[in-house]
């Protein structure tokens, strides 16, 4: 693995709020052991794991050791065991005031122990709404330290624009804003930090990516699983909410963004910031005709949604949102954006299709051509093209492929990695912003509330599709014209 990193011995003592959790031992462990490995913490770090379980150092330290030796196919046992003696454990009830004060004192203890320069990062790995709670703590207790304080949120960074302004105001209270990084992993990912330099660093691409070329950009997330076990928490959630309102956004903002004056996180977040001020609200109307939701069906050999363990059998939460974005400034003002994401799809498929506007050609019926990125599960890019079929009249597609080997994606640390690799050396360029975060709960919000008003009248517009297909054929609809639709079928 994989990265060298510039930096090295960052001297921190990080707290880890939920580190009994599945997110802590499935990624934030296993990226940590990765960021050691290439000494970028090494000596004068420690880590605090918080939870409710009666837990020791010891028991702690096993878990770590786990979840190492269940990502990794050959560690060194030595490095292990020298990385997992910088983890602590403090049991922890975060609405318990006084143990705010013994995890300040042990914070301190490890600070001295690990000549840690006061520096202090929290994290928040536990459920959303311990998140207020937990800041309103870090401030009344004073735990933050002498250095450099940094803190990292989870997603969701509130439920609505109310709920995330308030969230807001109780972080704000001990941290600025650019100590705060509201993390989204999926801006840790190859093929999303690879659409900025794709779009301004091919003459190919960067001369065409105007609303004279452009007809249309398409983002699809489609999961194949359905909701299962998280049936309570989708409940409150659904998929605008789940989905659209952080990952679909962030890469949607990477797509229309205006180029930055450099590459440095103040300029890419100010590029970002003018985008998002000439971003479309829709109002009642347009949500009606241009946003469909819906909820999967049941088959022979799978529960319909409300059938779900943990579900309202009357619910009207949607498992399936498509719906269009438009900005009134930027190189694709006026464009279209389409987005699809549902579960229990055919397949599991993140993409993003730029499809380019047709050309009259004397060769007759050609097609458009068409810049795809795919995310996952393959992580690649190409784009079709026309070409003369071979020996006879008329005209072929052909792709053009930018793929990674299987040397290089073994190269490619994973998106938790690269994103604490971030915020340990304070580089805030893949997290959100509170300016772009209000604007997207704009967004979100408008929509939320038409939805509402429907259900409140008693005639809700939510459609089933059948399950394991392309989600409901009324998607289809919401494109401006007849001659468009989705690319991925």
């Amino acid at each position: 693995m994989k990265w060298r990193y510039k930096m090295k011995n960052i001297p921190v003592v990080m707290i880890i709020f939920g580190g009994s959790g599945d997110l802590a031992h499935r990624k934030l462990y296993p990226a940590l052991f990765n960021l050691y490995e290439q000494g970028l913490i090494h000596d004068n770090f420690a880590v605090i794991g918080t939870a409710r379980r009666p837990w020791s150092h010891e028991y702690l330290r096993g878990q770590v050791s786990d979840a190492i030796h269940e990502t990794h196919t050959e560690v060194d046992e030595n490095d292990v065991k020298d990385f997992t003696s910088h983890f602590y454990y403090q049991s922890h009830d975060v609405t318990n005031v006084e143990h705010y004060v013994t995890l300040k004192e042990l914070a301190q203890e490890l600070d001295d122990r690990y000549s840690a320069q006061g520096n202090r990062l929290f994290y928040m790995a536990m459920a959303p709404r311990f998140f207020g709670t937990i800041a309103t703590h870090i401030d009344d207790q004073h735990l933050t330290g002498s250095g450099f304080n940094r803190i990292v949120v989870e997603k969701p960074f509130g439920r609505d624009l109310k709920s995330a302004e308030e969230l807001n105001k109780q972080i704000t209270a001990s941290f600025s804003e650019n100590e705060i990084f509201r993390i989204d992993h999926y801006l840790g990912k190859e093929m999303i930090q690879n659409i900025l330099p794709m779009r301004f660093t091919n003459p190919l691409i960067k001369n065409i990516w105007n609303k004279g070329n452009l007809k249309n950009i398409q983002v699809t997330f489609a999961e194949r699983l359905g909701v299962e076990a998280r049936g309570e928490y989708y409940e409150t959630s659904g998929a605008l909410r789940d989905m659209v309102q952080n990952h679909i956004f962030q890469i949607i903002t990477l797509l229309a963004m205006p180029e930055p004056e450099n590459i440095s996180s103040e300029a890419i977040h100010k590029a970002k910031q003018e985008l998002l001020e000439s971003l479309i609200i829709p109002n009642a109307e347009q949500v009606k005709k241009d946003f469909v939701r819906g909820q999967y069906a049941g088959s022979d050999t799978t529960f319909a949604y409300k059938k779900e363990p943990k579900v309202n059998p009357n619910s009207l939460t949607e498992t399936y949102v498509a719906g269009k974005v438009k900005f009134e400034r930027g190189p694709i003002a006026d464009v279209p954006i389409y987005f699809r994401t549902g579960k229990k799809f055919k397949e599991k498929k993140n993409r993003i299709d730029i499809v380019l506007k047709h050309i009259n050609t004397p060769y007759g019926q050609a097609y458009s051509n068409n810049i795809t990125i795919e995310i996952d599960p393959k992580s690649r890019i190409f784009i079709t093209i026309n070409g003369k079929k071979i020996s006879e009249e008329g005209i072929r597609r052909e792709n053009l492929d930018y793929t990674f080997s299987k040397s290089e994606l073994a190269e490619v640390p994973d998106g938790y990695e690269c994103l604490l690799h971030d915020v340990f050396v304070n580089d805030s360029t893949n997290f959100t912003h509170w300016s772009e975060l209000k604007r997207y709960w704009m967004f979100i919000d408008a929509i939320e509330d038409a939805w509402q008003k429907e259900n409140e009248a008693g005639n809700p517009d939510i459609v089933q599709y059948a399950p394991y297909r392309m989600g409901p054929t009324e998607s289809n609809h919401i494109f401006e014209s007849p001659t468009e639709h989705w690319i991925y079928e």
